[in-house]
């Protein structure tokens, strides 16, 4: 006959084990985790908008492939974008620069990519954030390209 207490036991221990080995992993990861919060505070910080449209030449292939890069180290979150989207296009920036600035900003990461290598491998990173990056400007392309078609 099975004993109900000591199945019910062996599942409580093994719950503290994992929650212990959670928290130890947690442990380990807060100095990367606060080393990626200070630089994307730092990032927000001192690049301004006006900074970033200054950046931006007109050109739309290169315009495209500047504001890919710029959301690739600024990186963030949507909601921010999308205000960060709007400033720049009072300031003139293009549509496609700003498509594949918010594209990036939301899905590529310069700034964490050490923890994201740190806890899913550096070539997963490095894959991850290259495809993203060119599929970002393709996005970009096609989404504005897509608008101009449809208006």
């Amino acid at each position: 006959m099975i004993n109900p207490k000591h199945k019910g036991g062996e599942k409580a221990k093994s719950i503290v084990v994992s929650f212990y080995r959670a928290f130890k992993s947690l442990g380990s990861a807060i100095p990367t985790l606060l080393g990626v919060v200070l630089l994307f505070g730092f990032f927000l910080t001192y690049i301004s908008n006006q900074f970033i449209a200054s950046v931006f030449t007109g050109e739309l292939f290169r315009d495209t492939v500047i504001g890919s890069a710029v959301g690739s180290i600024s990186a963030g979150n949507p909601i921010t974008s999308y205000v960060m989207g709007g400033e720049l296009m009072k300031e003139g920036v293009s549509l496609f620069a700003i498509t594949a600035f918010i594209v990036t900003w939301v899905t590529v990461s310069i700034v964490q990519f050490p923890a994201e290598a740190a806890f899913l491998g550096r070539r997963f990173a490095f894959i991850r954030n290259s495809l993203g990056f060119i599929l970002a400007i393709l996005v970009s392309i096609a989404t504005v390209t897509t608008l101009m078609v449809i208006q």
